[in-house]
């Protein structure tokens, strides 16, 4: 149990904010749009984020942006701005 406490202590935000949202939409929802994303950094008034497509990008902006910003509001960081950034990998499913 100390593992587990201690884990979470370690968490970064994204991976916090992952946590709350899993508990707020299907298995499968979560896992298409955002089990292949990524922290990157948090310079204290951005996060950024990886994500594999723009595609996938251009779908958490759209359908989950708030629900991320109410989250992050959530954790003390109401200021804190989501930056998502291709990764450049499957670049080429989308041509």
């Amino acid at each position: 149990m100390s593992v587990k406490v201690q884990e979470e202590c370690q968490m970064n935000l994204w991976e916090e904010i992952l946590e709350k949202m899993r508990a707020q939409m299907p298995e499968e929802d979560f896992r298409r749009w955002f089990g292949a994303t990524a922290y990157a950094s948090d310079s204290g008034d951005q996060v950024t984020v990886w994500v594999p497509t723009e595609a996938i990008r251009r779908h958490i902006s759209t359908h989950y942006l708030t629900a991320i910003e109410r989250e992050l509001a959530g954790l003390g960081r109401a200021r804190t701005h989501l930056r998502l950034v291709v990764s450049g990998m499957g670049d080429d499913e989308d041509e």
